[in-house]
Order: structure tokens, then C-alpha cells, then sequence
């Protein structure tokens, strides 16, 4: 059990840091020119790969929690096994599968942006519910584990879920929302992948402030900045009439947040 579990970790790293990397990449570098697009998909690859081994990692945590985190048997905060069942199980599994949920969800946004009828693929609906069911059931374990930080980030999940169905049902989107939802959810996937990262390095590196909720607020605080951002910049832009520069994809203001 442990050796599939190292397995995954591994795999889980490469690919994981490899794509936080890439995010800034993406962020920074001009919207809609070729740069960020290349580098933007892979970021998308990573995190689908990344989210889908954190799941692995996750299930054989709720099979065996102290046969895949033996160093925990013995340490003073973590020597319940319904709670490492529940931060390292239930928790990551629902971080795992909210990354991919918004990953693809960003991903199909700017992919569909002329068959908005495409954002309602079973594929992308299946996520989003599968995304509320995993962040309720994190919080149901959380208020039984007295946690927090559980009950906290599944708030994340539902108005995740429930905003991607909203937009994905939305008969005729405002012109140009899919470059909200691509930023929105793009973002939101690289939060939810720093946001596990961050917890098994703090409890690796600093045990003592595994469950400090401003630490585990870092990148969601980062993460929305961003989101806020570009959000306002987009609609500002819309408000002005620059949507034949967006369309285009040119235009040297607009293709700056596009």
C-alpha cells in the first residue's frame, strides 16, 4: 500500500509543480497570444493529471490511513486515524477532484466560446455535481472532526459547482463570459492545487501549523485577487464597446486580460 502510494506521490509532484509553475506562465505573459496559450493548455494537462493521482493518493488513504502515512502512527497531532482519514482522504480528494472539475471547466470555456451548447457535456456536468457531492461530504467530516478548515473550503466547492452549472445552463451567456469563466476557473484549479500542496507541506515541514487557517488562506487570498482582477478589467472593457478587439483576439489593450 505504501509503495502505490509513494508511486502516485511522485507522480503527483512532477506534474503538480510543474504546473503551478506554468500558471505564472500564464498569468503573466500576454492574453491570447501564442505563449500563453501553450503554455496555458499544458497547465491544464498538469492539473488533470495532477488531480487524477491525488485521487489515487486519497483512496488509499481511506483504505489505510497509517499503511500509506506511517509517520503519522507515532505523531502527537495526527495518531487519529479518523483524522488523517478525513484531512488526507476525504479532504484531498475533494481538492483533487475540484482541480480537475475547474480545469476542464476553464479549459472548454474558451474551446466552446462559439457552441456555448458544448459547456453542457456530460463530461463537464458530471464534475461540477461530482464536485458539490465531494465538498458537502468534506463537510459533513469536518463538523464530525471539529475542523474548520474542512467546513471552510467545501463552501468553496459548492459555489464552484453550482456557478459552472449556472453559466453552463445559462441559455444565452453575456458576450464574452467565457473569458471570465476561463480565467475564473483556471485560477481556481491552480488555488485548489497550492491549497494541497501547502497541506502536505505543512505537515511535513511544520506540524505545528498544519491546521492554521491563514496559512491555508494564502492562496485563496492570492488566487481571488487575481480572479477580481481580471474580472473587472474584462467587464470594464465590455462596458467601453471593445468587443470587436476581444473576438479578434488582437488589439493591443484588450489582448492584454482576453
Amino acid at each position: 500500500m505504501h509503495d502505490f502510494f509513494r508511486l502516485f506521490v511522485g507522480g503527483h509532484i512532477i506534474t503538480g509543480a510543474t504546473g503551478l509553475v506554468l500558471f505564472w506562465v500564464a498569468v503573466t505573459t500576454t492574453k491570447g497570444g501564442d505563449v500563453h496559450k501553450k503554455w496555458g493548455l499544458i497547465f491544464v494537462y498538469c492539473m488533470l493529471v495532477t488531480g487524477t493521482l491525488a485521487i489515487g493518493m486519497s483512496t488509499l488513504t481511506l483504505l489505510d490511513p497509517f499503511a500509506t502515512h506511517p509517520h503519522f502512527v507515532t505523531h502527537p497531532q495526527f495518531r487519529d486515524e479518523q483524522l488523517v482519514r478525513g484531512l488526507f482522504g476525504w479532504m484531498m480528494e475533494y481538492l483533487a477532484i475540484l482541480t480537475i472539475s475547474l480545469a476542464w471547466h476553464g479549459w472548454g470555456a474558451v474551446r466552446n466560446k462559439r457552441d456555448h451548447a458544448a459547456d453542457r457535456h456530460w463530461i463537464n456536468l458530471l464534475l461540477q455535481v461530482t464536485v458539490i457531492v465531494a465538498a458537502l461530504n468534506t463537510a459533513w467530516h469536518g463538523w464530525l472532526l471539529r475542523q474548520p478548515t474542512m467546513l471552510g473550503l467545501s463552501i468553496v466547492g459548492v459555489a464552484s459547482g453550482g456557478t459552472n452549472l449556472w453559466f453552463a445552463f445559462t441559455a444565452v451567456p453575456k458576450r464574452f463570459s467565457y473569458l471570465i469563466e476561463h480565467a475564473k476557473a483556471l485560477v481556481g484549479a491552480a488555488i485548489s492545487a497550492y491549497t494541497a500542496f501547502l497541506a502536505f507541506g505543512l505537515v511535513r515541514l511544520m506540524p505545528e501549523q498544519a491546521f492554521n487557517p491563514f496559512l491555508w488562506a494564502i492562496p485563496l487570498v492570492t488566487g481571488l485577487s487575481i480572479i477580481i482582477y481580471h474580472t473587472l478589467r474584462l467587464m470594464r472593457l465590455r462596458a467601453r464597446g471593445a468587443t470587436a478587439a476581444f473576438s479578434r483576439g488582437t488589439g493591443s489593450r484588450a489582448s492584454v486580460v482576453s
